[in-house]
């Protein structure tokens, strides 16, 4: 369980989160309630997470979104949603060798007096990432766990240090209450925040590999959204402490993702401040580290049932990691690193943000496909659980995360930093579309040339042992 709780709490990245998403929160909306919105996604996360570790019992799959969906709604909406699944963690883990240069090029400016290209940074962590995905979820566990504490304790150094230097008017909660949420800007504000919570499914996608994943998943998947909610909550809020609320959003503005390290110099002293930078890059990797170990499983489910290329459905000898989908994602890397150097688009705001961004809206959609296949799922056959487990809490979750998807979408211009009139805020949603598309029409070829195949979708493990006849 401490390995998968990890993998769940690095692959959101807590100081990333921290000293890059909530200045840019601030900065890019205005709206000072992102320490409420970052609780207010914690309990819409948890309410999620009822169906989802309920399904989880039932439905044991590497794959968990494809193959939720494939069981609930039909084998062809899963070959839809893997798709999406695919692209949305692609777009996830690719951009993060977007932010890795510029976390590090300060560091080594002040060591060294100089810095490489940031792509040779990029290539130096994903080559770290590639190794380390051939090997056990345990041994990565053990790795990111190391990254992980220390990564928490320098937030919360942090966060006390803010705390013992109020501004002149005095401490403020403003920031905890609805009312400094529910403003003009808050789609803006939920759509940037809600990208620190990726990763919080991941749990169910290493059930495979728990000793006891009964009471594994359901303990790591509330243990995680939990930890996440409140450490992003709480220093949010004491980012505002030092300034007063009021003169937040300009102090922000000014320093952007130096803003809490710039506080720890003052407050704590430069070599905190330093090591809190080196952690910074240590937490862009870990990130890496861990949505490469998750997409790799996605790709392995798929080619285990043969939906993809039966090649991607081997697993090591040795460590039985999915050997071949954590390859794939290598391949993807180096070409995405590559693609960049070569056109010289800006790393982070043409490759972290635009992906991070993109990999949001398609997970937002996956939760709430989820959610909808839960209740279809279970209305067949309640399996014993219980209406709320059942329906009324991922209805409840349908109704939230709809409202969140909307209000992202109204904003998707102010996200992406793009004029209104911007074709990019069409066309990057319009690229789940044409994924929706694709998968549904694979499914239906699956299922006229090769029906052996499209019966065992969604079945895992069942999937090699013979499935459905």
């Amino acid at each position: 369980m401490p390995s998968i709780v990890f993998f769940v709490i690095s692959a959101a990245a807590p100081l990333m989160v921290v000293a890059g998403s909530v200045p840019t929160a601030y900065t890019v909306t205005g709206v000072i309630g992102v320490p409420f919105a970052f609780l207010m996604l914690g309990a819409i996360f948890a309410l999620f997470a009822v169906g989802y570790v309920t399904m989880a019992r039932h439905v044991v799959n590497a794959g968990a979104f494809y193959a939720y969906a494939a069981q609930g709604l039909g084998r062809t909406q899963g070959v839809a949603t893997a798709w999406v699944a695919l692209l949305a963690y692609n777009a996830l883990q690719l951009g993060l060798y977007g932010i890795i240069g510029s976390a590090a090029e300060p560091l080594l400016v002040d060591w060294f007096g100089g810095s490489p290209p940031w792509w040779v940074i990029a290539l130096v962590a994903w080559a770290l990432t590639g190794v380390l995905g051939l090997l056990r979820v345990d041994v990565n566990g053990k790795i990111l766990s190391v990254l992980l504490v220390s990564e928490i304790a320098i937030v919360l150094l942090f966060d006390l240090g803010d705390v013992t230097q109020v501004a002149p008017e005095g401490i403020s909660f403003e920031g905890f209450t609805p009312g400094a949420l529910f403003v003009p800007g808050v789609g803006a504000a939920l759509a940037t925040v809600v990208a620190g919570f990726a990763g919080i499914e991941s749990s169910v996608v290493f059930a495979e590999e728990s000793k006891d994943r009964h009471r594994t998943v359901p303990i790591a998947t509330y243990l995680g959204i939990a930890i996440i909610a409140v450490l992003y909550s709480v220093s949010a809020w004491a980012q505002t402490v030092p300034t007063g609320p009021d003169r937040i959003v300009k102090a922000a503005a000014q320093q952007g993702t130096g803003l809490i390290f710039n506080q720890a110099a003052l407050h704590l002293g430069t070599a905190v401040s330093t090591i809190g930078s080196v952690l910074f890059v240590t937490s862009s990797i870990a990130c890496m580290i861990a949505f490469h170990n998750t997409t790799a499983r996605y790709i392995f489910a798929l080619g285990r049932e043969n939906v993809l290329p039966s090649i991607f459905g081997r697993t090591s000898a040795r460590t039985a990691a999915p050997i071949s989908g954590s390859l794939l994602q290598t391949v993807l890397g180096l070409i995405v690193i590559t693609v960049y150097a070569v056109s010289g688009l800006d790393p982070v705001t043409k490759m972290f943000f635009i992906f991070g961004t993109f990999g949001g809206l398609g997970l937002l959609a996956l939760l709430t496909v989820t959610s909808i296949s839960v209740i279809v799922f279970f209305a067949r056959d309640p399996r014993g659980e219980t209406t709320w487990r059942t329906r009324i809490a991922p209805a409840l979750a349908i109704l939230a995360l709809c409202v969140i998807i909307g209000l992202t979408l109204i904003n998707f211009d102010t996200v992406l930093g793009v004029e209104p009139d911007s074709v990019l805020r069409w066309i990057l949603p319009g690229i789940f579309v044409v994924a929706i598309v694709f998968g549904l029409i694979w499914g239906r070829v699956l299922k006229s040339i090769r029906p052996e195949v499209y019966a065992n979708i969604g079945l895992g493990a069942q999937a090699v042992s013979g499935g459905v006849k």
